[in-house]
């Protein structure tokens, strides 16, 4: 729970930027994590959330397929781990995890249990309380569930399922022994208000990680000409907002950032970032391992090893 009242979080982010981020970069440790992802099914989501491309209510123009081979999720965590990450997620597209899948799926975390210095994460969508303990019982080490934006938005985002909805799954990966990650996108039309209040929504919830993603608007879903909604300097306030909210949790750059210049990008990592998903991401491409490896060393950052997680 943020030990700040909403009041003194939005005079905050409206304060002088310079000192923002450096009230910010005094929570900091000088370490960045690296983690990745395989996109392990892609498509045919029933929920109507409208900054997403695999949705079944758009029509846009992503590649569908059913749920890849563990043979598959292996070969991509073992080459993430070779690029430096420490952390590899398995992500699947879809409310709800169905028993079929649910059962390979575990089959992948079992095996990426065997690869030493990675741990393993899932992205699956909202899970009931025997998943959430199969899950634990199967070693999971984190799982991923975002809140995307504040309650007060959330309608306007996606009313297929609740923000509720949300927060329970983030309950249950919490019961069950889970680290949770966490996060938002920001950049879909929510006011600064309302990104004080994702960041105070997390303090509650309380996530080892909080994934930042930066709205790329996708053509032909109902944000696709949503590119002015947020600039750089309201990412870096709100990032500073969100670390300052949460000083015990990792802010982790993923989808979008390649938005921001790349001056913004070494300030967000100097003074509010200590994590990054590094490649690709789910519909749209991210920077190489090899370009992260070296903002990592320009900034003189000291980047967490594999070898340190085995």
């Amino acid at each position: 729970m943020s030990k700040y009242t909403k009041e003194e979080l939005l005079s905050l982010y409206n304060s002088d930027l310079d000192k923002l981020l450096d009230l910010s970069s005094k929570l900091m440790t000088n370490r960045i994590e690296f983690c990745s992802l395989v996109n392990a099914r892609n498509g045919k989501c029933s929920q109507n959330c409208k900054y997403c491309a695999q949705s079944t209510y758009y029509r846009t123009d992503i590649e569908e397929y059913p749920l890849i081979d563990t043979k598959e999720v292996i070969k991509a965590a073992k080459e993430a781990k070779e690029n430096g990450a420490t952390r590899f997620a398995v992500v699947t597209s879809g409310k709800s995890p169905d028993e079929e899948n649910f059962d390979k799926i575990l089959e992948f975390i079992d095996e990426l249990n065997k690869i030493d210095g990675i741990k393993s994460c899932a992205s699956i969508g909202i899970l009931n309380e025997t998943q959430a303990q199969t899950l634990a019982k199967h070693g999971l080490k984190r799982f991923h569930h975002n809140i995307n934006t504040s309650s007060s938005y959330y309608g306007d985002i996606c009313t297929t399922h609740s923000f509720q909805d949300r927060i329970n799954t983030c309950k249950l990966v919490k019961k069950y022994g889970m680290e949770l990650c966490c996060g938002v996108i920001l950049g879909m039309g929510e006011s600064v208000e309302q990104r004080v209040e994702m960041a105070l929504e997390l303090s509650e919830i309380e996530p080892d990680s909080i994934p930042i993603n930066i709205l790329m608007p996708i053509p032909k879903t109902p944000f696709e000409n949503y590119h002015d909604k947020i600039d750089d300097e309201n990412v870096l306030r709100t990032l500073a907002i969100f670390k300052i909210a949460n000083p015990n949790s990792v802010l982790r750059f993923c989808g979008g950032r390649m938005r921001m210049s790349e001056e913004n990008q070494e300030l967000a990592l100097k003074t509010c970032v200590e994590g990054i998903m590094t490649g690709n991401y789910l519909t749209t491409t991210g920077k190489t391992p090899k370009e992260d490896l070296k903002t990592v060393q320009k900034l003189n950052k000291e980047l967490i090893l594999p070898c340190e997680m085995s």
